[in-house]
């Protein structure tokens, strides 16, 4: 890819059936941590030397910060998705996973100098926020959600890494930490190809470019390559 291995990162975004519907797990960042504390994020991180694969490094990352089993034949890899970057300018890959053991989530542990804590989320109600009415939700207002609207929050804003490109930022309301950001975005994604439908709402801004291929091209090798791609 000609992208540093420093530059790479996967996630791991796991989904398992409960009352019927499907339920991902996330976790809220430690509040110490240097980059996004307390903010709501999926098990990963950085690739590492020892990594075979992002797959590997999804489920290492996800053994380190919540303790979940390595091969465990509980749970089985489904799909490796097209990747995004952060605002570090790291290539995030995320891969999806089916557990069949809820029970196992019992003896998840989170790695108190990493995760907060553990918490999850209906993977359906970030296609259609109402349907999170029936969760545990934080109160409106707190910390833990600053706005005024009910369930799901959006803002355009003028990203200067990707020439000054308009991004639109979601936030669902959670149990826990609010659903923002990159990890709302993975949400979004899977939950389309699951789903087979759009969100309720306008995902994009105005002039949003959603293709990897033209944004990565833009955050690594300026506006002219764009400009060739999108002809």
């Amino acid at each position: 890819s000609g992208i540093p291995q420093s530059k790479l990162g996967a996630v791991l975004i796991l989904l398992y059936e409960e009352a019927g519907e499907l339920r991902v797990l996330l976790t809220t960042r430690s509040k110490t941590l240097r980059t996004h504390p307390g903010q709501t994020a999926l098990p990963g991180g950085r690739v590492d030397d020892t990594d075979a694969s992002f797959i590997e490094t999804a489920y290492r990352e996800a053994s380190e910060e919540v303790g979940l089993p390595l091969n465990s034949p509980d749970i089985f890899t489904v799909a490796v998705l097209e990747p995004a970057i952060s605002l570090y300018k790291i290539v995030v890959t995320p891969v999806v996973a089916i557990l069949t053991r809820p029970s196992l989530l019992s003896e998840l542990k989170a790695e108190e100098s990493e995760v907060f804590c553990i918490f999850t989320h209906p993977l359906r109600a970030v296609l259609d926020p109402t349907l999170s009415r029936s969760e545990q939700l934080v109160d409106i207002g707190s910390e833990n959600w600053p706005y005024e609207v009910e369930l799901h929050s959006t803002s355009d804003s003028v990203v200067p890494l990707v020439g000054n490109m308009m991004y639109r930022m979601h936030r669902f309301r959670s149990s826990a930490s609010p659903i923002k950001g990159l990890t709302a975005d993975f949400l979004i994604q899977t939950a389309k190809i699951v789903f087979g439908h759009d969100p309720i709402y306008e995902q994009y801004a105005a002039g949003q470019l959603r293709n990897f291929q033209e944004i990565s091209a833009l955050v690594f090798n300026g506006t002219e390559q764009v400009k060739e791609l999108t002809g």
